[in-house]
């Protein structure tokens, strides 16, 4: 099989590699859609993200669906050759406090696709954990199946924020994160949604999306342009998806008093100041957001009625063999998904 590998930053090449058989509990997957991930091109361009430091090669990508084609003995009553299946990118270790506590996604020992040192997704076959595959219906596509996994971000931080019928909702930043969050926050029942970037071309697809207003941070400031629109209020919920600190920072003035703020966007500099008066005397709820947990089922489920649109936000799509282009292009700031096949 063909596997594309990150050999040093800006340094993606195909190679052969003997395709994986699976263990009594995994599944054998012919991938066949993969998206790339902002984290991705974070790893294509810095090789590390954090403490996470590619110091050998490494496979990325973990957005992926694709067809069965092998079923280990304890997976069989599940899955058969030719099922469509998501898989859901981290597998916990089920055996910790987090996990017994049914917050799986906070597990210390995850094992995580594209994650050094675990292998990720742009790869033609990936031999992955029957419990964290999931069967797609006819109607929904393998490229949708793929983008479950941004939306089930979005879907995460909607549940932390308990957003509800009839909220205002402001989310920051125009990338896949944020136009997916708007979906899911359209999903349970919000009302007034806006949000915020710099870039035109992501506004304008923002908009196209329903938006009920964009906010182009480069001529006003955030603060300003909600209290316009919720007529000096603020907004019920916000959620930061873009990691720009400017942003984190006017989450606590858009929001009204006694709101939620939700955080998902990861800054480069992790350690922002924060006005904890304002947060005190405006009794925020302020709370992160990270990655998801049980929420695969849900985003099939929406996907199936035709509640979100993830298909929407993709820009292109190239094939293994071009995935040094596709990274090029994935760079560009105007660029929101890029999709390969195999």
């Amino acid at each position: 099989m063909h596997v594309a590998v990150l050999d040093e930053p800006g340094s993606l090449r195909v190679e052969a590699r003997e395709r994986p058989e699976p263990d009594r509990d995994e599944i054998l997957v012919n991938v066949r859609q993969i998206g790339i991930c902002g984290s991705d091109v974070h790893y294509y361009e810095h090789g590390k993200i954090g403490d996470y430091v590619v110091e050998s090669t490494l496979v990325l990508g973990h957005e992926s669906a694709g067809e069965v084609v092998a079923v280990g003995e304890n997976a069989d009553e599940d899955f058969e050759p030719g099922d469509r299946i998501a898989l859901e990118p981290g597998v916990p270790c089920r055996r910790c406090t987090h996990c017994k506590r049914g917050e799986y996604n906070l597990c210390p020992d995850v094992t995580f696709m594209a994650t050094p040192p675990d292998d990720g997704a742009f790869a033609e076959y990936v031999a992955w954990p029957a419990d964290f595959a999931y069967r797609l219906p006819d109607s929904v596509s393998l490229r949708e199946g793929a983008l479950c996994e941004p939306l089930s971000v979005g879907i995460h931080a909607v549940r932390r924020g308990n957003v509800g019928v009839g909220d205002s909702v402001l989310v920051t930043g125009c990338g896949p994160i944020g136009l997916l969050a708007m979906e899911a926050v359209r999903a349970v029942g919000a009302t007034d949604v806006f949000i915020s970037d710099v870039i035109p071309e992501k506004l304008q697809l923002a908009e196209s999306r329903g938006a009920d207003a964009v906010i182009d941070v480069r001529e006003t400031e955030i603060e300003g342009a909600v209290a316009e629109l919720t007529d000096g209020d603020g907004v019920d919920v916000v959620i930061e998806a873009s990691g720009a600190e400017p942003a984190i920072r006017s989450t606590i003035d858009a929001v009204r008093r006694g709101g939620t703020i939700v955080l998902i966007g990861l800054a480069q500099d992790a350690e922002i100041p924060l006005d904890t008066g304002k947060i005190i005397d405006n009794e925020l709820d302020l709370f992160g957001s990270f990655r998801y947990r049980n929420t695969y089922p849900a985003a099939i489920e929406l996907l199936a009625d035709g509640v979100v649109d993830v298909e929407g936000i993709v820009d292109f799509e190239l094939g293994l063999e071009e995935i040094g282009d596709a990274f090029e292009r994935a760079k560009e700031r105007k660029t929101v998904k890029g999709m390969i096949t195999t």
